[in-house]
């Protein structure tokens, strides 16, 4: 089959690859009908994540048809059924899924040692994303082997939605929408978003639907910014204008209460003193994530309000600002998304018109043309906010 497989950083290519096989009874051999390249995917185009091994196949985005079920998920899934796959693994079964925190499963990570030496405890086994998550092959590819098949997916009736308009229901629609529900936003807050990518714009949505009073996005890339207006959001060009004057007349003076990240560990701030400095150490490997949007949103936030970071992290920051945080009484919510916790709602709010995801589709390819994507995507040319690849 073929698959997009990272060979080193900025050297994804297009290869042909074993097709996948079950090998355990839950497991799952699907057809992928849809995929995505993800903002996170790019930290590792980038060679920011640990843990990735030349071969890997890419992708944690994606959806298709059940062509093989292994004998232990039979009762829950049959051969033709149209399932999205979140990009966590889960098994259902252990103290954390039984919570509802699917990402932080206990028994999907098959390197969990692996995990528990760099984390302290084990994280959940990611789809396409570093030996640390498990090292499971990707969804970037024409074949896909589900483990945990019968718990991992999210059923699609056929026929009555586009894959469109289901495929982020796998990663960035709940991804944005847990980091506002993470927010408790009320009726009278101010939330502002940083990042008005993929999950940014599905931030704001969410904050949207949930009922925030005003919502403001911060970036500089002006089709997404004109993106996030459309959605509902205020927009602020950190380039062209005072990113502290305009929350501060927007807010007369507060702060926003809610903020939350939607930038990660590859923060792009311009001119600013602590950039240059983070630029400069993680150029030397003495600081491996570039936490300028951390830094900002602790300064600007309203006191006693709450951080939300689904922004990915990778490693170690410098120069945190714990104290600001301490004294202002701030609330600190992060996490992978636990995918499986939001999804029946949000396939309802789909369905009802409530929202429709494809809106942040703005380029559509081969898988073969994945490579070059990838680039376009990092580089934010000709538009590209999110790309939909197609086996």
């Amino acid at each position: 089959m073929k698959a997009l497989v990272w060979h080193k950083p900025n050297d994804i290519r297009c290869e042909q690859v074993p097709d996948p096989k079950i090998e355990d009874s839950r497991d799952a051999i699907v057809k992928v009908t849809a995929c995505a390249i993800c903002g996170s995917d790019l930290h590792l185009l980038d060679g920011f994540m640990p843990g990735m091994k030349s071969g890997d196949i890419m992708g944690h985005e994606f959806m298709g048809e059940v062509m093989e079920v292994g004998a232990g998920a039979r009762a829950d899934l049959k051969v033709g059924d149209r399932i999205v796959v979140p990009f966590t693994i889960n098994c259902g079964e252990c103290i954390q899924c039984l919570r509802g925190n699917f990402s932080v499963c206990e028994r999907s990570n098959r390197n969990a040692d692996l995990a528990s030496k760099a984390f302290g405890r084990t994280t959940a086994g990611l789809f396409g994303y570093t030996h640390l998550t498990g090292g499971y092959p990707g969804g970037q590819a024409e074949y896909v082997r589900v483990p945990f098949a019968d718990k991992t997916q999210i059923k699609i009736p056929k026929g009555s939605l586009t894959d469109e308009q289901v495929l982020f229901l796998g990663d960035i629609f709940p991804t944005g929408w847990q980091a506002a529900v993470q927010c408790d936003i009320q009726p009278t807050d101010t939330v502002a978003i940083w990042g008005a990518g993929p999950v940014g714009q599905m931030a704001i949505r969410s904050a949207v639907l949930l009922g925030a009073r005003q919502v403001i996005c911060i970036d500089r890339v002006p089709e997404r910014l004109a993106m996030a207006e459309a959605g509902g959001a205020i927009p602020i060009n950190f380039e062209k204008e005072s990113v502290i004057e305009r929350l501060d007349e927007l807010t007369a003076g507060r702060g926003p209460e809610k903020c939350i990240d939607s930038v990660g560990m590859e923060a792009h701030a311009t001119g600013t003193i602590d950039a240059l400095y983070d630029r400069a150490k993680q150029a030397v490997m003495l600081e491996s994530d570039r936490p300028h949007v951390l830094r900002e949103m602790a300064y600007l936030c309203q006191a006693a309000g709450t951080l939300s970071v689904p922004g990915v992290y990778g490693g170690l920051i410098d120069k945190f600002p714990i104290g600001m945080i301490m004294n202002k009484g701030l609330t600190i919510r992060t996490g992978q998304t636990h995918v499986k916790r939001w999804t029946d709602d949000l396939l309802r709010r789909i369905e009802e018109g409530q929202i429709d995801p494809s809106f942040v589709i703005t380029h559509t390819a081969s898988l073969e043309e994945g490579p070059g994507l990838y680039k376009t995507f990092r580089d934010k040319e000709d538009g590209c906010i999110k790309v939909v690849l197609k086996p």
